[in-house]
């Protein structure tokens, strides 16, 4: 591991704003409560990276909590380090697998889910490690509200489709979708919100496909 990533997960672990591993488990069920200290509605941003959307929509919506969810340290310290910077109060990272999600999050403890540019994981024998795939919905829907929302921001066609198609076999309730998201109705503040891989895509000209849905 090289010095600067060695820094990073260092500084980290000395930021306020990071729950690492075993340690975000005490606040299961009790994010808002305990570390937020306020009764606000919760957001999560998985595969997070470097936090762009949970750092600006943490700016957008003062009156929201943003949480995001990477397992790799020194992405994260991007994020976390521009919330100590700026004092954003109401944006936190958590640094695990997301498989193990359902531990840190209680039921109807979560509002809404963003899933940013993850690994598409093409591979057939990969699906079960997409972060649309049915043991991952199933994991959100025990800790999302009554009618919480998910958004899938991506630029891969595949999982994009994959997504479209699981949202269809469930009977879920698809709420917006597109495959060319920047000249499409959808397009807004939020959805400007630009990821470091992102703009390396838009450089490529690549389409950007968004879904957003529901469980009810």
């Amino acid at each position: 591991m090289g010095k600067d990533k060695l820094r990073k997960f260092a500084e980290i672990d000395t930021f306020a704003n990071v729950y690492q591993m075993e340690e975000g488990k005490v606040l299961q069920g009790k994010w808002a409560s305990e570390h937020f200290k306020n009764d606000q509605p919760i957001v999560l941003e998985l595969a997070c990276g470097k936090g762009e959307y949970a750092v600006n929509m943490a700016k957008f919506f003062p009156e929201k909590n943003f949480i995001g969810i990477d397992l790799k340290g020194n992405r994260i310290w991007r994020g976390a380090r521009t919330g100590v910077d700026e004092n954003i109060n109401n944006l936190a990272f958590l640094r695990i697998q997301i498989e193990d999600i359902a531990e840190y999050f209680g039921k109807g403890e979560v509002d809404e889910i963003w899933i940013t540019f993850p690994d598409p994981q093409p591979q057939d024998s990969r699906e079960k490690k997409r972060l649309t795939y049915d043991r991952f919905l199933d994991m959100y829907k025990a800790f999302l509200k009554p009618g919480g929302k998910i958004n899938l921001k991506t630029d891969n066609d595949g999982l994009y489709a994959y997504t479209v198609e699981k949202v269809k076999e469930l009977n879920l309730i698809c709420h917006k979708k597109t495959d060319h998201l920047y000249t499409s109705a959808f397009y807004d503040d939020v959805l400007k919100i630009k990821t470091h891989y992102e703009r390396i895509y838009l450089k490529h000209d690549k389409n950007i496909n968004y879904i957003q849905f529901s469980f009810e």
